[in-house]
C-alpha cells in the first residue's frame, strides 16, 4: 500500500501547465516540520522537503487558491526516485 498525508508549508508558487491533452498539471514544493524536545529538554526540529505534483482539478485548485508560505494538507501516493 502506498499512501502518504502531509501537512506543511509552500516554498514556492505553484506553477500551472496543460499537456497537450488538456490536462492539468500543478508542480509546487512543501516543507513539512516536526519539532521534539529531546531528553535533556532542549528543542529539536526536523525539515523535510518534497516536490509535489497534483493533477486535474486538483492542480486547478492548488494554483488558483495556494501560493508560497501558505500551509496545504495534501493526500496521495508517494513516488520515490534517486539517482
Amino acid at each position: 500500500m502506498n499512501h502518504v498525508i502531509l501537512m506543511g508549508n509552500l516554498t514556492r508558487d505553484p506553477e500551472l501547465k496543460h499537456l497537450q491533452s488538456g490536462m492539468p498539471v500543478c508542480e509546487f514544493g512543501l516543507a513539512v516540520n516536526k519539532v521534539w524536545k529531546d531528553k535533556s529538554g532542549a528543542k529539536q526540529e526536523k525539515v523535510g522537503f518534497f516536490d509535489c505534483t497534483a493533477w486535474g482539478k486538483t492542480a486547478e485548485t492548488i494554483a488558483k487558491y495556494f501560493a508560497k508560505g501558505k500551509k496545504i494538507l495534501i493526500e496521495g501516493e508517494l513516488d520515490y526516485q534517486s539517482w
